[in-house]
Order: C-alpha cells, then structure tokens, then sequence
C-alpha cells in the first residue's frame, strides 16, 4: 500500500507541558485510520500540527511526499488535506448550502476580478459550486435541508453538514474530530457507512473517537496514545487484546 501521510518523530511543547512527545505513524492512502486514547492524549494536538493550527517544536509531517511541516492552514487545504472539529465549527447564521459552498471557495480560481464584475467564468465557475455543494449534501444525506439556517439542524445533521463540508474541499485525507460526539445510536451506525462511503471515494480517513464500536468496525489501522506518545498500533483485534491498552483504558487491579 502507499503511505500518503507520515509523522516522524513529532512533538510539540505547551509550556512546562509535553502534549505530544515523539510520535511518528504512517497512514495508508484510501484507508481508514482511528487515533484513540484517554481524555487529555494528544490527540487532537496532533490532528492540529498536521492541519497547521499549531507549528510543532520538532519532527516532521510528510504528505503525498511531501514535507508540510510549518506550512500555513489555507496551503494544506489546497494540498488536499480537510478535518471537521471536535466542537462544530459551522456558520451558525447561514444556510446549510451556503456553508457547503464555503468549503468550495478554496477551490475556486475566479477572484476579485470575476467577483466584482460577475464575468462568464466567475458565473460558470459559481454554478460548478453549487451543483457541487448539493452533491456532497446528497452524499450525507442532507439534501432535503438546503436553506435552512444551520443552528436549526439536530446535533447529529450539524456533524454531518461539518463532513460535506470538508468533502467539498476536494480532500485526499479527511480528519475527523469525533465525528459520532453528539450522535445516538442509530446516528453512529449511519455515520459508520457514511464514512466507508467516503473511503470508497478513495478518500483517507484518519479519525479521532470515543465511541469504540465505531473505532473497531470502520478503522482498519488504529494508533493508541497515552500522555502524549504513542503506547500501540495494529488493527482492531491487536489493539482490543493489547495489554498497555486495556490498563490505559481501564486501569489495573493494585490488589
């Protein structure tokens, strides 16, 4: 399989404080990927150094080849990389298509020029969008929802407005912020085929959850850390058995 995203060795300090201590991994380009472990891991810390909201202290991020280590967010965007947040970050006061539109701008080549003076390419070019934004809406299954505000959406439909809107990003690599926080059950078995779905688009996924059932049925590759670095690896069945995982999950019996 070919690697599309490689961490070497990555760290980054808050202060007195080691968030992420040292972590390298690879992900499998068109696979799906889980990064798990307790409250305050990391893991979002990381998923924050590949996406370029935090610039690490050492080690290097490598996509497509590629280092992207210290590269801006917008770059990374155009590179191919999209992320939702673990708390939803939409335009609350906007539609829900026009939400979805506001992933496809980073694609869009048009300009002030076209914008201002509404040229045959600028209009051609906005149509594209739209048409776009209603298939990644159709895609997730929220079609029917179009012009309504997004704050009036449930919790589960603002997830999945947050994940159409990465996807029309164009994205080679999908990160995912607990993706099922908010969802009932019935909600997660769905976001469970949305995300293979999304993967037979040949789509990476790499994901941040909670809810084990979801990590162990849509992860082909899991990655476990623990006060910052990176205690196993392997599939689901080597993570589930994995001593250092059940006692970082669980605790151990001192008795």
């Amino acid at each position: 399989m070919t690697t599309l995203l490689t961490l070497k060795n990555l760290t980054k300090k808050f202060g007195g404080l080691i968030a992420v201590n040292n972590v390298s991994f690879d992900t499998d380009e068109k696979s799906v990927m889980g990064l798990i472990g307790p409250n305050g891991a990391g893991k979002t810390t990381v998923f924050n150094l590949i996406t370029g909201n935090y610039a690490s202290d050492a080690g290097e991020i490598i996509f497509d080849g590629n280092p992207i280590t210290g590269l801006l967010t917008h770059r990374i965007v155009s590179l191919g990389i999209a992320r939702t947040f673990q708390t939803i970050r939409l335009f609350q006061n906007m539609s829900v298509l026009e939400n979805v539109l506001a992933g496809c701008h980073c694609r869009m080549k048009s300009g002030i020029f076209g914008g201002m003076f509404h040229t045959s390419a600028q209009k051609h070019e906005e149509k594209q969008a739209v048409d776009r934004a209603m298939k990644e809406l159709e895609f997730v299954g929220l079609r029917r929802y179009t012009e309504q505000l997004s704050k009036n959406l449930s919790y589960g439909n603002q997830r999945l407005l947050e994940i159409a809107r990465a996807l029309a990003t164009s994205p080679r690599l999908l990160i995912l912020d607990e993706p099922a926080g908010g969802m009932n059950e019935q909600e997660t078995d769905s976001l469970i085929g949305l995300i293979r779905k999304i993967q037979d688009r040949g789509i990476t996924v790499l994901l941040i959850e909670h809810d084990m059932g979801l990590v162990m049925k849509a992860c082909e590759k899991i990655v476990v850390i623990e006060y910052g670095s990176k205690i196993a690896e392997g599939t689901p069945g080597e993570i589930k058995a994995n001593p250092r995982v059940i006692e970082a999950y669980l605790g151990t019996d001192e008795n």
